[in-house]
């Protein structure tokens, strides 16, 4: 019998689609956005529920697997990086309610790249102390979408917390070689839309970045005066990234959720145009085959918010190897745990206790340093 997930803040199904290919068994899906919820439903046959802070623990299935991208706008530098203090930010809260409820074997949470050094690291702490508080082993890695078979410079923090001590190996996963970006562009499409070459100007002998993007030139927009310092006005127009072009010879950069007018522009075959909105969801992993439904700013929205799928799938392939594979779990020997810099500095700086009271307020307290920091958020 297949293992069972439950799909939380689940987008448009990328991690859906990801544990599916596994064997897994997707038993109950929650999003708050209906744009999101029409396309999940047209893509997989059912329709998530709705807010989850609304949703009793009670009422959700029994699993063994939760996966939750839980809301990333709190803490990414797209954002206003507010955290915690952002009502958004506090979900993850809901979360550890599902999981004390549940007990489930395995937990998977996605966040941007920045979600490590929010509040100084003070945030990812609270997320692993509050899941090692009930039980779990934990461990995270920042992991990169051009590591698996997607051109696109997408890095993302992913924690894996699971019970009985068996604590995730992230070395084991497996990933592939970097493609240029020409390798997922349609050939044919009478629809690119092309700048004209008085709208841009290309630079003289890009190199590649070690992200694997070349940036080959800007739009020529008008140059910004506020908040750029003296001597740099002509670097206003890349501060921007729909201003900025980058070569197909590369990677692409990270797709935003912020953008709703799909401004990626690239320079292939002496041209620049726009990346279509086919190609955006390639660089997310999808299939053409994926429905897209709705306006062409929501469906913008809703691939720059959602998660890598074969990243997905190569995480959840070593989840079944290293904790759902019986022969691994017999051979399990924990190793002991060998502290970097960060941790060392987290785990002598700062604790912290953070608890969520029946009236649905929680509270956050942080002593690090000898400074004392609350934070209070009612729903």
């Amino acid at each position: 019998m297949s293992a069972k997930f439950i799909d939380l803040f689940s987008g448009i199904g990328g991690f859906r689609l990801g544990f599916e290919s596994q064997g897994f068994q997707c038993v109950f899906s929650s999003e708050i956005d209906e744009h999101a919820k029409k396309m999940y439903c047209e893509n997989f046959g059912d329709k998530p529920f709705g807010d989850i802070t609304k949703i009793s623990e009670k009422d959700i299935p029994k699993f063994d697997i939760l996966l939750g991208g839980f809301p990333c706008q709190p803490f990414s530098i797209a954002g206003e990086k507010k955290g915690f203090n952002d009502t958004r930010g506090t979900l993850f809260f809901d979360i550890v309610r599902i999981v004390k409820h549940h007990k489930p074997k395995v937990v998977v949470l996605e966040n941007v790249k920045h979600f490590k050094n929010h509040d100084k690291g003070n945030t990812l702490k609270v997320v692993l102390s509050t899941l090692e508080q009930i039980g779990y082993e934990t461990s995270w890695q920042l992991l990169n979408a051009k590591d698996f078979g997607v051109p696109q410079n997408r890095e993302r923090t992913i924690i894996i917390a699971s019970l009985d001590k068996i604590e995730f190996d992230f070395k084991k996963i497996i990933k592939k070689p970097t493609f240029s970006l020409k390798e997922i562009l349609e050939t044919e499409n009478n629809n690119f839309e092309y700048l004209k070459k008085s709208e841009y100007t290309l630079i003289e002998n890009p190199k590649k970045q070690p992200s694997g993007l070349i940036f080959a030139g800007y739009r020529n927009k008008k140059i910004r005066q506020k908040g750029v310092r003296e001597n740099t006005e002509h670097l206003s127009r890349v501060h921007k990234q729909p201003n900025r072009i980058y070569s197909s010879e590369g990677t692409n950069p990270t797709l935003s959720s912020q953008e709703s007018s799909g401004r990626y522009f690239i320079y292939h075959n002496k041209k620049v145009r726009k990346l279509t909105l086919k190609e955006c969801y390639r660089l997310m992993g999808f299939s053409d085959n994926l429905k897209l439904i709705g306006t062409q700013s929501k469906l913008y929205n809703r691939v720059g918010n959602s998660i890598v799928v074969p990243m997905v799938e190569a995480i959840a392939k070593q989840v079944n190897e290293q904790l759902f594979n019986e022969k691994h779990l017999l051979q399990y020997k924990p190793q002991p745990k060998q502290l970097n810099m960060y941790d060392y500095l987290l785990e002598n700086q700062t604790i912290y206790m953070a608890e969520k009271i029946h009236n649905k307020s929680f509270h956050l307290t942080a002593y690090a340093s000898g400074d004392f920091k609350r934070y209070t958020h009612k729903a």
